[in-house]
């Protein structure tokens, strides 16, 4: 009989903005003894976070197959471990899920072809314990931002990776016992229900509790579920209860433990217009108003903002509120990108009523009563026939519902207004009409909102001027 050559192969990927500029990483282990034997990664441009976990998983099978040419001729038989902390792959290629999405399935296809099915199997690992993989994609998009290809040679990757101990001789890598175990261990770290140090092999990390970052960001830290990820605690049941070989009927899923399978959001990028005359004065400027136009400094923040998206290279689609403001604003961003701008009605400014290029002070002094009522009433509107804060939060929620049908899985800029932005927010928090007055928007501010299949929403910036310094 033949020996038998264990290797372990780490994958990941990620996109600065889902869809946007990607890369993977992956690197190729000893089983036996926990070296690293090879290093991939690449910058591949453009595209979702899907798609670079795919080609880290195919990279990584193609660097093992590559040191072990001859296995299962006249070389050893190969026996190949993936661990990934994306859940969709792992549970597509280990066929417990299917694989709806066109662009996957030629990816899964090249995957499964690279060596025996049968010599591979797949496990689910948090994301801390994902760390070199995850290094290494992120080496190779910051090479793509500035121009250049990802090198072995320069790689830093391994320095900060978690130790890792040999596979067990306990049967096969990934086997119902072990992987049942890992799972125990880390629901229980997750929960805090014990020490975790003490629940997972030597040397390796316990799983991070998810929290908000940014889009398709792979960098270490708190970071927000990927669309086609679980939390650490949904995902250890779940490896939990089939490595065990329970069936259990599933609870109804919420927040971060929402289903996975869900595809790429729709990522609104809320911009803020530049400002205009009336904005240092602090007046109320809505729809109802004379419409002013942007000042000296408000075109020069639009055309930061322009220099900035280009930058980035995430923004696929324009969309801006009808006024002035908003439309000068946009065109800067759209002339930088070469896209065009489609305007909404839904994303215009509140209609102030008589309010309108008035202060605060002003109103209060002239309509004191009016104000009292509106800054506690969300279904008072203001003096003469403005607008209320509800009837703003259904047109706004109209247009949301509307633009999220019309480009899920894209990233949109949508130029508007200080109330239709609160808003979105507020709705993504859900979160009472108060929370309006708890937010500051700066002029030519971006804050971001990711919305999903199943309806979740996710706040990953609020008020950056970053930009602008």
């Amino acid at each position: 009989m033949s020996a038998v050559r264990r290797l372990v192969v780490e994958a990941d990927g990620g996109s600065r903005g889902n869809p946007g500029p990607a890369g993977y990483g992956a690197v190729v282990i000893d089983g036996a003894t926990g070296e690293t034997l090879a290093e991939a990664a690449e910058y591949i441009g453009v595209a979702t976070n899907n798609v670079a976990e795919y080609r880290g998983l195919i990279a990584g099978l193609t660097a093992a197959k590559a040191l072990f040419p001859d296995a299962g001729t006249t070389g050893p038989d190969l026996r190949v471990h993936v661990r990934m902390d994306s859940k969709l792959v792992v549970e597509q290629m280990s066929g417990r899920w299917k694989i709806k999405h066109p662009d996957m399935k030629p990816l899964a296809a090249r995957a499964a072809a690279i060596l025996p099915p049968s010599s591979v199997t797949y496990e689910w690992i948090p994301r801390a314990q994902n760390k070199h993989a995850d290094r290494l994609a992120n080496e190779a998009m910051d090479a793509g931002r500035d121009g250049r290809q990802w090198e072995a040679a320069a790689s830093t990757a391994e320095l900060d990776a978690p130790a890792r101990t040999p596979l067990p001789d306990r049967g096969p890598p990934g086997d119902a016992a072990a992987g049942a175990a890992k799972a125990r261990a880390a629901l229980a770290a997750a929960r805090g229900g014990a020490e975790a140090g003490t629940l997972f092999e030597v040397g390796a990390e316990a799983p991070e509790a998810p929290g908000p970052t940014a889009p398709g960001s792979t960098a270490p830290g708190p970071t927000a579920p990927e669309p086609t990820d679980v939390s650490a605690i949904a995902g250890a049941e779940a490896a939990a209860a089939s490595a065990s070989g329970s069936a259990a009927t599933p609870a109804p899923q919420v927040g971060w433990a929402a289903a996975p399978d869900l595809g790429a959001p729709a990522t609104f990028v809320l911009l803020r217009h530049g400002e205009t005359a009336l904005t240092p004065e602090k007046r109320f400027s809505g729809s109802g108003g004379t419409d002013p136009e942007l000042s000296a400094t408000g075109r020069d923040q639009a055309a930061r903002a322009a220099a900035h998206f280009a930058a980035l290279g995430t923004v696929q689609e324009i969309v801006s509120s009808p006024l002035r403001r908003c439309r000068e604003t946009a065109a800067a961003v759209a002339d930088r990108l070469g896209l065009e701008v489609r305007i909404d009605e839904g994303l215009r400014e509140t209609d102030f009523g008589a309010w309108e290029g008035l202060t605060f002070g002003e109103v209060r002094e002239r309509y004191g009563d009016d104000l009292t009522a509106w800054l506690a009433d969300p279904d008072t509107a203001p003096t003469g026939g403005g607008e209320s804060f509800t009837e703003v939060a259904a047109r706004v929620a109209a247009a949301r519902d509307r633009l999220t049908a019309r480009y899920a899985g894209r990233t949109v800029l949508l130029v508007t207004h200080v109330t239709p932005i609160k808003t979105l927010v507020r709705l993504a928090l859900e979160a009472p009409a108060q929370a309006m007055f708890r937010m500051e928007l700066s002029a030519a501010s971006i804050s971001t909102v990711a919305y999903y299949g199943d309806g979740n929403a996710s706040v990953r910036l609020l008020n950056d001027t970053s930009h602008l310094r």
